[in-house]
Order: C-alpha cells, then structure tokens, then sequence
C-alpha cells in the first residue's frame, strides 16, 4: 500500500502549533521520528519513482529533498524553534544551490499543499525567466490554460510587481507575466487527505500535470544569455 500519514502526525503537528518551544518537543521528538519524519521519507523515495518518468533530472536523494523542521532563527524576530508542517522539495539537479524551479509538497495540522513551478528565484534566475517569456509567454499562457491543469491546480497569484519591471513596456503581450515574481501552481487539501492511501497518486498526478511548466522555466533558467548580451531588457524587481 503507498505510503500515508496516521491521524497521530496530525496529532502530532497540532500539538507542535500550540507548543512550539523545546520543552514540549524533545520528550516528544520520537513520535516526529515515527510518525512524520519515517514516512514522509518513505514517500518522497515513492514520489522520486514517478518522477523518473516524467522529470527524471528531480529525482533526489530522500533526506536531500526533506526539510529540515528545525526553524533558523538567527536572524529572525520569530525565535520559535519549530516549523509547524513538514515538506520536501524536489529540485532541478545542479540548481541545489539556487533553487530554480521544482516541486514541493507539504502538511500541516490544517492544510496540505501540492505545488510546482520557481517560488524563490534568486535574481539571476528571475532576469533569464522575464527575458525567456519576451518570446515564450504564449507557451507557458498555453501550459497554464491546460484543461487537466486547471481543474486540478490553481496558477500562483502572489507576490507579484505594481509597476513593469525597467526595461519592460506596460503595453507588452507579456506585461502580466513578466509582473510576476514566482510562476507555478498550486493545490491545497484537507489535512487529512495525508492519512488516504490516495496521497501519493494525489501528489504524482498533479506533478505530472504541472511538469511542463517547471520543465519550461528551467529552460529559461538555463538557456540564459550572457549579463553583457547586448540589446536584452535589464530588468529589475
């Protein structure tokens, strides 16, 4: 049977939400192990089976992909120590470093959240993917529009600009996305869709789907041209 969450982790996850601090989260640190660390590992390994057919240049180690619960704290006013869901995120190989664009897939005690597409492109990433969609907006609207897609997904709507990035035309065909800080998509389940054995086909269809769109933005990433390309829009956030 594929690999699902027991009702313990979401148990577990609220718990952690109402008592974040080390006091309450060591004595229970074996059920983290047990109950979300164990499996989720177990499922990203199940997930990288699929990817093999469809985004082979994702499949990553278990423990490479899974975040780490321990929140970094150094340079944050927020000093609770935990993150209150537990994710993994399936990076393109040889953008470990800069993120690109992937999928990921998180719980928490509310929520569970399937999505794919460049969420944190570092600025480099973000100029050769507004320079890509000049030509290419047509092909990635077209992705974006997929029937399948849609009725599965929603395309990522935040963090976006109020003025056209410099180097840009208001009046461009490619105006709206190139506002656009991230590109993706997303779906948000019930909490308790992690404890049905439908998990990993919920998780491996929607990936499947949205495949093309992150296959099309680490085109962009890695077909950039030279910084000193002339004639090329510089355009900044």
């Amino acid at each position: 049977m594929p690999t699902h969450f027991t009702p313990e982790a979401l148990k577990f996850l609220r718990g952690l939400k109402r008592h974040n601090d080390r006091d309450w989260f060591e004595p229970r640190k074996a059920i983290y192990e047990r109950e979300l660390k164990a499996p989720m590992l177990a499922l990203i390994e199940e997930v990288n089976q699929a990817l093999a057919a469809f985004a082979p240049d994702h499949v990553r180690p278990p423990h490479k992909s899974l975040f780490r619960i321990y929140r970094d704290t150094r340079f944050s006013s927020d000093k609770r120590p935990y993150k209150t869901h537990i994710a993994a995120w399936w990076v393109h190989a040889g953008m470990e470093k800069t993120s690109g664009a992937g999928f990921y897939f998180s719980i928490s005690s509310t929520e569970t959240v399937i999505a794919a597409g460049a969420y944190m492109p570092t600025p480099e990433q973000l100029l050769a993917i507004r320079r890509y969609l000049l030509d290419h907006h047509a092909e990635l609207r077209s992705l974006l529009a997929g029937r399948r897609l849609r009725a599965a997904m929603s395309e990522v709507e935040g963090n976006r600009l109020t003025r056209p990035p410099r180097g840009s035309s208001a009046d461009s065909p490619s105006i709206d996305l190139l506002l656009c800080r991230q590109w993706g998509v997303s779906a948000t389940l019930p909490a308790d869709s992690t404890t049905q054995p439908t998990l990993l086909r919920d998780i491996t269809s929607r990936f499947a789907l949205a495949a093309p769109i992150v296959h099309l933005l680490n085109r962009a990433i890695s077909s950039a041209k030279p910084a000193n390309t002339t004639k090329i829009p510089v355009f900044v956030p």
